[in-house]
Order: structure tokens, then sequence, then C-alpha cells
């Protein structure tokens, strides 16, 4: 029979950087928090508030997201803005909310560090440190993260290619942290009707290319709430480890991103679909 010379196969590269290379551990990562294993037969939830903006919002939203079946809070205490003028988030303030609503709902967290003066802070406090798209080739930050000893969550650049991406976890295993989770979240392209585009090819490309955990943003990937779950769900069958989503008790009153952020009740009809699209496809829910 004919081969198919544009099969995924072809994508597998023997001049990947060496460390995150699939051939560097075929078997695969799983990157362990608190117990929840990334990377494994269960796919794991993360999901909260874009920014936390006040006790009340944070801890009713987590409370919500753990009802619904999330294991880990997102939030992040420093936030990048494209405006100057725009909420830049709580900082240190931010993260003792987040302490504290992990200590309510057992939820571990992941929350943003943006700067290599912020890694040790945020460590403190965070579970997993997520290094966000703009920084995705902030070379000093990928250093020092790589010599933190929390997990680190690496978003795709929104402009960034797959070897870019790579090299950049790259810098991450090259600096003694082999706990790196992928994260594809969109990325820039002609299409305006949507905020990014969610490009679903990565999540097989990268699987096929590196043993690292992948996991997908949909908030951010699309703007939008309304096409949050139906992107949720197409990335669980096409393969990915896990979900980064934006939950809001009152996305009306966000001071940040409240269009793309789901409603509390919404996430929890679109985590009873993703449970179905996880058993079709060999796998299940991670549940606290």
């Amino acid at each position: 029979m004919e081969t198919d010379s544009c099969s995924i196969e072809t994508l597998i590269k023997t001049d990947d950087p060496e460390l995150v290379r699939r051939s560097a551990r075929p078997e695969g990562t799983i990157v362990d928090v608190n117990g929840i294993r990334i990377g494994g037969k269960e796919i794991v939830i993360m999901a909260g508030p874009c920014a936390v903006e006040s006790e009340e919002q944070l801890t009713e939203t987590a409370k919500s997201v753990r009802a619904g079946g999330a294991s880990i809070l997102r939030g992040g205490a420093f936030k990048p803005r494209t405006s100057p003028y725009s909420f830049q988030g709580l900082g240190k303030e931010g993260l003792e909310m987040l302490e504290r609503a992990r200590n309510v709902t057992g939820l571990s967290v992941v929350s943003e560090v943006m700067d290599t003066r912020q890694v040790e802070t945020v460590a403190r406090y965070a579970d997993i440190l997520q290094i966000g798209s703009r920084n995705m080739q902030n070379f000093p930050l990928l250093k020092e993260a790589g010599r933190a000893s929390k997990p680190i969550l690496l978003k795709r650049g929104m402009m960034a290619t797959i070897d870019e991406y790579l090299n950049a976890a790259e810098y991450l295993l090259s600096h003694g942290n082999t706990q790196v989770i992928l994260c594809e979240r969109g990325i820039r392209t002609f299409e305006s009707s949507t905020r990014y585009t969610l490009d679903l090819n990565a999540i097989p490309v990268l699987k096929q290319r590196t043993h690292l955990p992948v996991l997908v943003d949909p908030s951010h990937g699309t703007g939008i709430r309304s096409l949050v779950a139906t992107m949720a769900k197409a990335s669980i069958a096409a393969g990915a480890d896990g979900l980064l989503m934006e939950v809001h008790y009152k996305p009306e009153e966000a001071l940040c991103d409240g269009s793309q952020s789901l409603y509390p009740e919404e996430f929890g009809m679109m985590m009873e679909d993703l449970r179905k699209v996880a058993v079709a496809v060999g796998r299940t829910i991670h549940v606290l």
C-alpha cells in the first residue's frame, strides 16, 4: 500500500532539543502536583479567575470550580496587561488570598510569574509557576524558573512556532527543572472573529515530538465565552492531558477577561460533557 508522505509521523524531528524530544523519555513525563498526576491517563482541569480581585471573588469562584470538578485553582496575582492603565493584579496580597483559598478548598494553585525577581515569592505560595505567552521567550525568566523546585506551566507564545516553543521548554529543562507542562493557548492569525486561533494541530504535534504533558487554554484561545466549552471538548478529543480555563463568579464585574470567563453553572454543565468525551477517548477526568 502506498505510504502517505504527509502523515503525522513525518513531523517527528531528530533535531528537536535533546531534553524535550520524545525519544529522551518515550514513556512520557508525568508531572506530580500534590498527588495530581498530569500527563497520565487522567485529564486534569485547572480553573479559576483570570486575576485575583478580592477575597470574596476568589473564594466563591474556587468553591464553585471545586464543586464542578476542577483539581487546580488558577488565579493571577501578577498580570501582564497590554495597557499600562489596566488592572495589574494585587501582587503578594493576591498570592496570600490564593493560599487561603487553597486551605479552604483543598485545590492546588497555579499562578503566573512575570519577572525573575518574582520567582522566589510566587514559588512560596503557588504549587505551579505559570510562564505566560508574552514571556515564553523571556530567557532570563526561563533560566530562573528552571532553577526553581516547583513545576512550570509554560504557555505558547501568541506568535511562536512549535520549534520556538520547544526551545523555550528546553531552557527550563536545561536549568534543572524536569517538571514542565506545555499549554497551547491560541496563536495570532489573520482571522478576527475570535481573539486568537486555537491551534488544535499543536496537540498531536507536541505529543509526537515531546514527552512533556500538553494542556489547552480554550478561554484565551477563543476569547468568547460561548465557544469555550466546544473547544474544551475538542481539545480533550484531540489528546490534551488537561485544560486551563477561566471561571468567574460574576464575569460581568470581572476586572480582567470577563467576556471569556465562564459562569460557575456553565462550568458545571461543561464538565458533565467533558467526562463523556474523556470516556470516549479512553480516559477519565481527575477527581479530588
